[in-house]
């Protein structure tokens, strides 16, 4: 049906942070946008400030039955409230005035379809200019997703957006296809969680997938108190104005916006905070000690209001935190999440515990093969640190090899990567699901065809 170089499908992977779509057979994605959507509830505006809708919005007025992550087609109420509201997809960096900042993924799993459908509609419309009937989909997928979720997936891309065919990929098998790997123990950092799965010829082992809830959000919410800690104030590009009134000499002014959500301006807030974790963090060699990094020189950070942040220590602490969760409690301000999480294990630990479920005859292939993957896997010594304490805990039979592609982009966007190689390959198409095969048996299909 689909003939090798013919197919011309789409690859399309809703991460955290970023959604990542393109063609099949491409290096890296054609676009990466947010995958958090601005949302105005249409009473909330009542006195019209909502702006019109521009390029990158999508509007979900009178729309059809709405579906939710948690409650398939949710209440009465819930799809009243659904359908009277306004979503602005990769629109974030325009404030508008009661814009909610509104996250697509929660735990991994999708919490609003609405939301999700948005997304997929922009990247078909405004960024990819297809039209989604006349090309395969690949999806990628959490590797501990719930048979709900893709059955509504399925049902949304045939009976919605009318695909000629599809097939759901398990993130950690696509990270494995990147690196031309078939058994592989994928270590997986995103923004939203850190997740360890093992791959074995070509399928996920769901007994020895172990997840963590701190990823690289939980180090940019640190890095933010941080810095207000020190009495800096981070201010959002929207709320001032910035004159030159001699050369080099700039006034700050502040605007007045009070119709400003706070979850806007907290994102707009992190947006700063993940450049600074981004620009002066890395991972310490050895395991964090306060002592040993007393006296070591600050970093500067310029603000987008033209103050200096200095970072010392915590250039190293924050990132510590995904090899010891239990730091959080000492970064002011995140008490209460580190309570909240309760004790979580550290990223060699979850490496150890994952392999340990699996299968003793697999353990050593597994050791040798860890691949590490997702925007977090971009720190500097992420690698060789991980490397290290997997040495010294490891059976000393083990042989212990930590794999990281030496190129930043295939790092952070190794699952699409992996589905690009996949759905390219001449002997892949027969396994696309495809439209009549949905017609003729349903949603629940997928089980048997995308494993």
């Amino acid at each position: 049906m689909y003939g090798g170089d013919e197919v011309s499908a789409l690859v399309i992977d809703v991460g955290w942070n970023t959604c990542k779509a393109g063609y099949a057979g491409e290096d890296a994605p054609k676009a990466v946008f947010p995958s958090l959507v601005g949302v105005i509830e249409k009473s909330g505006a009542a006195d019209g400030s909502a702006a019109a809708l521009g390029n990158g919005d999508v509007e979900m007025g009178d729309a059809e039955e709405k579906r939710t992550g948690n409650k398939p087609g949710g209440d009465g109420n819930d799809k009243a409230r659904k359908a009277n509201r306004k979503l602005y997809v990769n629109a974030l960096g325009f404030r508008r005035d009661f814009m909610e900042v509104v996250p697509t993924v929660k735990e991994g799993l999708v919490a609003d379809w609405d939301l999700v459908e948005g997304l997929w509609e922009h990247a078909f419309r405004e960024r990819l200019l297809v039209d989604p009937r006349e090309h395969p989909m690949l999806l990628a997928e959490p590797s501990h997703n719930t048979n709900s979720s893709r059955e509504t997936t399925v049902e949304l891309m045939f009976e919605k957006h009318q695909v000629p065919a599809l097939f759901l990929a398990k993130n950690a098998v696509l990270t494995s296809f990147a690196s031309g790997r078939a058994t592989s123990l994928v270590v997986d950092s995103g923004g939203g969680s850190t997740t360890v799965a093992a791959v074995h010829d070509g399928y996920v082992l769901r007994k020895a997938i172990v997840r963590s809830p701190i990823g690289g959000d939980a180090l940019t919410e640190a890095m933010l108190n941080t810095v207000e800690s020190m009495n800096v104030m981070i201010k959002p590009r929207y709320s001032f104005k910035r004159t030159e009134v001699r050369l080099g000499e700039f006034r700050v002014t502040d605007l007045d916006l009070p119709n400003t959500t706070e979850s806007y301006r907290r994102y707009q807030q992190r947006c700063i905070a993940a450049d600074i974790k981004e620009s002066v963090c890395r991972v310490a060699d050895s395991t964090f000690e306060e002592k040993q990094y007393q006296n070591i020189p600050t970093q500067p950070y310029e603000l987008p209001d033209g103050n200096i942040v200095e970072i010392g220590a915590d250039r190293f602490r924050i990132p510590e935190i995904i090899f010891n969760p239990s730091i959080l409690k000492s970064i002011p301000g995140m008490e209460k999440v580190a309570e909240e999480q309760g004790r979580i294990s550290g990223l060699p630990t979850m490496v150890l515990e994952s392999i340990n479920k699996c299968d003793a005859d697999i353990r050593r292939e597994l050791f040798s093969g860890i691949l590490l993957a997702g925007g977090n896997a971009v720190m500097t010594q992420m690698k060789e640190r991980l490397e290290k304490e997997l040495m010294e805990e490891a059976p000393q039979a083990a042989r212990v090899k930590v794999i990281s592609s030496g190129n930043n982009i295939e790092r952070r966007f190794s699952v699409w990567i992996g589905g690009s190689i996949l759905a390219s390959l001449g002997s892949f198409q027969q396994m696309w699901m495809s439209k009549p095969e949905y017609e003729e048996n349903g949603p629940s299909f997928v089980h048997r065809k995308c494993p």
